[in-house]
């Protein structure tokens, strides 16, 4: 069986990857110990980290290379703009953020951090680029969610981070992050010789010790 590019990519930045998945903030949402402070910071940021995102899926639809990817480039953008703010903001209200104050929030360092260094990656590359470097986010909390889902009391009514815990391990987020494998080697295809994996490889660990490093801020916040 061919390995998929992901699994490559996580194999090339292997201690980078399970400091990413298994760091101290999503660990101690398994077990119900998180700082509620620490989680509503994160909320916070993850909705501004949403905008940005945005921005890289409509850099993805110009990057397109034809009509798929365009298109499929596009499904992301409005499931972001259309569906996943909206949800958000729902969700920060029931944790006591009001929406307008989430929206007049200014973004945390790792949050401009990560989000620009994605969008240089597009700029600077083509949509593979964009999309390994959106890769440690969109695939990486299918993983989060999945293992933390396995842990006893995880997903037990009396944790307060079940919900999470639930959504990210549910079967419609696992098909999205498999789709996601599947659409990088769609757009790999067989033109990642070594040279080209190699870059690719480290644009990955950047923006994977990015996503660690967004973890970390909520714990800084304390």
């Amino acid at each position: 069986m061919t390995t998929s590019l992901f699994d490559r990519l996580v194999a090339a930045n292997a201690s980078d990857w399970e400091r990413y998945t298994t760091h101290a903030f999503v660990q101690s949402m398994a077990d119900g110990t998180l700082p509620v402070a620490a989680f509503r910071h994160y909320l916070v940021q993850d909705y501004l980290f949403l905008i940005q995102f945005a921005r890289a899926y409509a850099l993805a639809v110009f990057k397109g290379r034809t009509l798929a990817e365009m298109r499929a480039a596009q499904k992301g953008l409005s499931a972001i703009l259309d569906m996943e703010m909206d949800l958000h903001l729902v969700y920060c209200g029931e944790w006591g953020l009001e929406a307008a104050d989430v929206e007049a929030a200014e973004e945390d360092m790792p949050t401009t951090a990560y989000t620009r260094f994605v969008i240089d990656a597009g700029l600077a590359g083509d949509i593979l680029d964009l999309h390994v470097a959106l890769a440690p986010c969109v695939i990486g909390y299918a993983v989060i969610g999945k293992r933390l889902a396995t842990i006893p009391g995880a997903l037990a009514p009396g944790n307060p981070y079940a919900r999470w815990i639930s959504e990210y391990s549910s079967a419609a987020y696992q098909e999205l992050a498999v789709s996601a494998i599947r659409h990088l080697d769609e757009l790999a295809g067989s033109e990642v010789g070594a040279g080209r994996f190699d870059r690719l490889a480290r644009l990955f660990g950047q923006a994977t010790r990015l996503e660690a490093a967004f973890w970390q801020m909520g714990l800084d916040k304390l």
